[in-house]
């Protein structure tokens, strides 16, 4: 979104600046997320809301201003944001486990007081940068470092499904689960992302986007089958859909 280049010179490696691991699906959802900014022509009015994690890295990629919150308080960052600069376009990004382990909480109160704000959650299925441990969304039988012999739902309870529970919420504008499991699946993403910041930019209210991507890491597979899993597993369960769509609606902000 900006000539980087140019900013920091020209012995600066454009293939390398990144720190998402190879294959991580961060990197197509960061990418999705700055292209909907700048096709709406918000960058220069939008601020980040990052958690703690892999997510946390993405501000850096896109020439926009940011705040790193406390672990799973991106939400309620978000909200004393948007009420104090109204004007402003407010998003959080952060993955299954800032958002919807410490984070859950605030979410929820944040999606039910309805107001003008984006989240993007990403849901990788582990916590992917303190060492692939089982977060709320991994999948029974799943093998993490803490679920050696696999999820057991007897025990540790089922993945969570979180815009499930949000779908009831009035203040809730638009909500959808999308993947970047294949290409036709991106091209789907970006539409819900670009959505997600339409609702915002209307102020018609809460909006959530819940992205499903593979941690080649976390999941100890080579990328290829990573994304084999993630489509034959991941949404299996976690199935993409729009599940609200109120963005066509007059402004009533």
């Amino acid at each position: 979104m900006e000539n980087l280049s140019a900013k920091y010179g020209e012995t600066l490696n454009l293939d390398k600046l990144t720190s998402y691991c190879p294959g991580c699906g961060h990197g197509i959802v960061t990418r999705l997320v700055a292209e909907a900014i700048e096709n709406l022509g918000i960058m220069k009015r939008t601020v980040a809301i990052v958690g703690i994690g892999c997510g946390g890295f993405s501000h850096h990629y896109m020439d926009i201003d940011a705040i790193e919150a406390t672990h799973g308080r991106s939400p309620s960052f978000a909200i004393g944001y948007k009420m104090t600069r109204p004007d402003n376009i407010v998003f959080t990004y952060a993955g299954d486990g800032d958002t919807c382990a410490i984070g859950l909480g605030d979410l929820l109160h944040a999606a039910n007081k309805g107001m003008p704000v984006t989240t993007v959650m990403v849901n990788n299925s582990v916590f992917g940068m303190t060492g692939g441990q089982m977060s709320p969304t991994s999948l029974h039988g799943q093998v993490t470092t803490t679920t050696t012999k696999g999820r057991d739902t007897a025990r540790q309870g089922y993945p969570l499904l979180v815009p499930e529970m949000m779908q009831h919420m009035p203040g809730v504008k638009y909500l959808a689960r999308e993947t970047v499991a294949t290409p036709k699946d991106i091209r789907k993403a970006k539409k819900s992302i670009q959505k997600a910041f339409e609702c915002q930019v209307k102020g018609l209210g809460y909006a959530f986007v819940e992205v499903i991507v593979p941690c080649p890491t976390g999941l100890k597979k080579n990328v290829r089958d990573s994304y084999q899993w993630c489509a034959e597993h991941a949404t299996a369960y976690f199935k993409p859909q729009v599940f609200k769509d109120e963005t066509e609606q007059d402004n009533v902000a």
